[in-house]
C-alpha cells in the first residue's frame, strides 16, 4: 500500500509535503509496531514464535491506506482500506496473527494517520470549467481563499 500511495503522491505532482507526510506515517506507524513488537511477547496462533504483536504487515499496508484517507479522501482511502482489511484477515487466517493484532496495528495507523496528514489542495487552489452553450461556451474560474 506505501507503493501505492507514493504512486498517487507521484501522479498528483504532490512531491513537498505529500512525500513528507507518506513517509512520516510509515515510518511512524511501521516503527511502532516494530517496538511494541519487542516489549509485548504474545506467542502466534500458529505457535512459531512469541512476536505475534501488533502484526507489522498489516501496519504497513494500514499506513499507506490511511494516509490515503487523511490526504485526498474517501475516493482513494476507501479502496486503500479494503486492501488492508484483506491484508488483515489473510494474517489472521493465515494463523500468523490474532484478530487483536491486526486492529491494534489498524488503530496505531489510524492514529498516526489522524495526526500527520493534512488535506491535499492543489498548488494554487484555481479550479476552471469550460461549458459548451450554444453560440459559444461558458467559462468558469474561481480561486479557493
Amino acid at each position: 500500500m506505501p507503493i501505492a500511495a507514493a504512486g498517487i503522491v507521484w501522479a498528483k505532482d504532490d512531491t513537498r509535503l505529500g512525500w513528507a507526510q507518506l513517509f512520516a506515517e510509515t515510518a511512524l506507524t511501521v516503527g511502532t509496531a516494530y517496538a511494541l513488537k519487542q516489549v509485548v511477547h504474545e506467542g502466534r496462533p500458529n505457535g512459531v514464535d512469541d512476536s505475534s504483536f501488533p502484526s507489522n504487515t498489516t501496519a504497513l499496508a494500514a499506513s499507506g491506506s490511511s494516509f490515503l484517507w487523511g490526504r485526498y479522501g474517501w475516493r482513494y482511502g476507501l479502496p486503500a482500506t479494503v486492501v488492508t482489511g484483506f491484508v488483515a484477515y489473510s494474517r489472521v487466517e493465515a494463523r500468523d496473527h490474532h484478530l487483536t493484532d491486526t486492529l491494534a496495528s489498524i488503530g496505531i495507523s489510524a492514529l498516526y494517520g489522524y495526526i500527520v496528514t493534512t488535506p491535499y489542495q492543489r498548488r494554487y487552489n484555481i479550479s476552471t470549467e469550460i461549458t459548451p452553450m450554444p453560440g459559444g461556451a461558458y467559462i468558469h474560474l474561481a480561486y479557493n481563499w
